[in-house]
């Protein structure tokens, strides 16, 4: 009996040894929610999360419902449920117009590329997907090139506000951009207008070139662009918070498989941070 007795009492013993090493585990993997980054990141009681149609790697809406998918809709409801709060989805079709309504406060994070232009008003986390901007010109151009872009005569559709406008608006010498409301109203210009070439995402562009023998996309890139989430500056507490989630969704796969889910499974998961 007392042998039972015994055997009984270490095996409770193991059990609860066995849980406390889970939680820890658990604990060691995700980040700790401290109070005033939960108070930061939702500071009306819900996660309000800029989501941009403007880039179809990271969002697009679902052609039987309308409603948004994609692995940045995936990073915030991911980000809601560990922070215990309801998550509202705020849509729009052009990452300048996400930039412009924080001066409304009109969301608490939003996924967008890291430029100079927005840390002055955003913190960002380091990136999570990687993707290359290029350019779509003509079939039958003479432009042959990245460099050959940049020339006299040389008209470039843009989205505005975008990324690449504000990347070729500090690096272009001689070509002249025109810039349109949104990124794919760039591609609809680019070709009513017969301008010379219009910038974009690389998988976009690459999918209208394959259906569209009078275009093409050129080979190379004018720059990477480093996706990140970000929250408005003066967060510290939310923005480590957020730093930290997101280098814990890359290594865990989270974000893989966000892509791969949403079709956009060619597109390149950013490395690990070197602050972590």
């Amino acid at each position: 009996m007392n042998a039972l007795h015994r055997s009984t009492g270490e095996a409770g013993r193991t059990t609860v040894l066995l849980l406390v090493a889970a939680l820890l585990l658990s604990c060691a993997s995700v980040p700790i929610v401290l109070p005033g980054a939960r108070s930061e990141l939702a500071p009306t009681g819900k996660l309000r999360a800029a989501i941009n149609f403007g880039n179809p790697v990271l969002a697009q809406k679902d052609p039987a419902s309308g409603e948004p998918r994609g692995v940045s809709v995936d990073l915030a409801r991911e980000l809601g449920r560990r922070l215990g709060v309801p998550v509202e989805l705020i849509t729009f079709d052009a990452a300048g117009k996400v930039f412009d309504a924080l001066k409304t406060g009109a969301w608490d994070i939003a996924f967008l590329a890291i430029d100079p232009a927005r840390a002055t008003e955003i913190t960002f986390t380091a990136p999570y997907v990687v993707i290359e901007g290029t350019y779509l010109v003509p079939a039958d151009s003479p432009l042959r090139t990245i460099q050959d872009v940049d020339r006299d005569g040389v008209r470039v559709a843009v989205g505005n506000k975008s990324a690449y406008d504000l990347y070729l608006t500090r690096t272009l010498k001689r070509a002249q951009l025109v810039r349109v409301p949104t990124s794919p109203e760039a591609i609809d210009v680019f070709l009513k207008d017969k301008l010379e070439a219009a910038a974009g995402v690389k998988q976009p562009l690459l999918q209208f070139a394959k259906t569209h023998p009078n275009v093409r996309m050129m080979d190379g890139r004018f720059m990477v662009i480093e996706q990140a989430m970000g929250t408005p500056r003066g967060r510290e507490a939310g923005a480590l918070y957020l730093r930290e989630f997101v280098e814990e969704m890359k290594t865990s796969g989270f974000v893989a498989r966000g892509l791969e889910k949403s079709g956009q499974g060619d597109a390149t998961v950013a490395p690990q941070a070197l602050f972590q």
